[in-house]
């Protein structure tokens, strides 16, 4: 029987890189893994083919010698009766890319395996963004039993060795042509068990508490940003490391600023007036100062005004940005009867040089039209 080609065994190229390779390893062995696919000769046997061609194709010289004469590199003693393994045989791949699916832990002796990482939503102003704050928060967290000293056994007692996998943490099973290893049922991988638990913690080692932290928020932080404590989450299980704390921040909306990375932008309405004869306004900014803004005459709709260093600081840095105030030209309304009268008396007074812009935009339409009717 003509054995299937190692690369479309995979799904990959010729030209695939070792990370190509794990990944598409990884992805059809969990397909196929006799755990998933019980009493399943047809997945058993795919599962050994995917193996066996990783194996050959991650070590750069076999893959050189199975590019060269293919299946051949491996018959006649070339890498042991027609397959690629060495001597660790298939189990060692599988804990190799697998880690705690094969039975790889990643407790250490005793059980002593790393707390949990703890997440803490903050949220601030803009202004505490730009000045920077030192914040107290409190949290919940599991932290190591001091009855028990983190052990989980009662004061005076001690953890035994795991009768049922002799304190490895993991029992090996044969499963077809595998030999695989899985966690101890008996201690949940930990290597020992515990007879009589801390009245305390019930075994566990970690009690809940709650504990306030200082957390440094600096200068210029920006929304989205991910502030990290280590060692600040909760009691790993019997004495293990703690895990850390994650501060992920967000920054409230402001009223008048809208931020775009270190700048900032304000939306200011005007009068057409202002806007018609010139005039100037002030306008605060995000550091608590006022500065005024001239208008110059003639100002359009949209118009742009840059104040130069008033915008936000740049985390960890000299540098600040500029802030970007935009006018809005606001229409008269809810006129008196004088106002209308001089509003109208304006309007037959004006030329077609007071309003360039409209007057070339409906120019432009007339003769667009006027081509369409040609």
């Amino acid at each position: 029987m003509t054995k299937a080609d190692y690369y479309e065994t995979l799904g990959v190229s010729r030209d695939a890189d070792e990370k190509a390779l794990k990944s598409a390893f990884r992805k059809r062995a969990m397909k196929y893994h006799p755990d998933r696919n019980p009493n399943d000769a047809e997945a058993e046997a795919k599962f050994k083919e995917l193996g066996e061609a990783y194996e050959a194709l991650k070590d750069p010289q076999k893959r050189a010698a199975y590019d060269r004469f293919g299946h051949a590199a491996f018959e006649n003693g070339g890498g042991g009766g027609g397959s690629p393994f060495g001597g660790g045989g298939m189990s060692d791949i599988f804990e190799d890319i697998f880690g705690e699916m094969m039975g790889g832990g990643r407790r250490s002796s005793g059980g002593r395996s790393r707390g949990a990482d703890l997440r803490y939503n903050m949220e601030i102003s803009l202004e505490e963004a730009f000045e920077g704050k030192t914040a107290e928060i409190e949290i919940p967290t599991a932290i190591t039993c001091e009855n028990c000293d983190g052990s989980g056994a009662k004061p005076g007692t001690s953890p035994s060795t795991c009768g049922t996998c002799g304190g490895v943490g993991q029992v090996r099973a044969s499963q077809g042509f595998f030999s695989i290893q899985r966690t101890c049922p008996a201690c949940q991988g930990r290597g020992e068990v515990i007879s009589e638990p801390c009245d305390d913690c019930a075994g566990s080692g970690t009690t809940e508490q709650s504990k306030t932290l200082s957390v440094n928020v600096p200068a210029g932080i920006e929304d989205g940003t991910r502030i990290r404590l280590a060692g600040e989450g909760e009691a790993g299980a019997r004495g293990g490391p703690q895990g850390d704390l994650y501060i992920f921040l967000s920054i409230r909306p402001h009223e008048f600023f809208q931020r775009d990375s270190a700048d900032i932008y304000c939306r200011v309405p005007i009068s057409m007036t202002t806007a018609a004869l010139g005039g100037q306004f002030e306008v605060g900014t995000v550091d608590g100062s006022k500065t005024r803004v001239k208008v110059p005459e003639g100002t359009q709709n949209g118009k742009q005004f840059r104040l130069r260093s008033k915008g936000m600081p740049v985390m960890r840095s000299s540098q600040v940005g500029d802030m970007y105030i935009q006018v809005a030209i606001e229409t008269p309304s809810n006129l008196s009867k004088r106002q209308r009268e001089l509003l109208t008396e304006f309007e037959q007074l004006s030329s077609e040089e007071n309003s360039p812009e409209s007057t070339g935009f409906f120019s432009r339409m007339k003769g667009f039209f006027n081509g369409l009717a040609d």
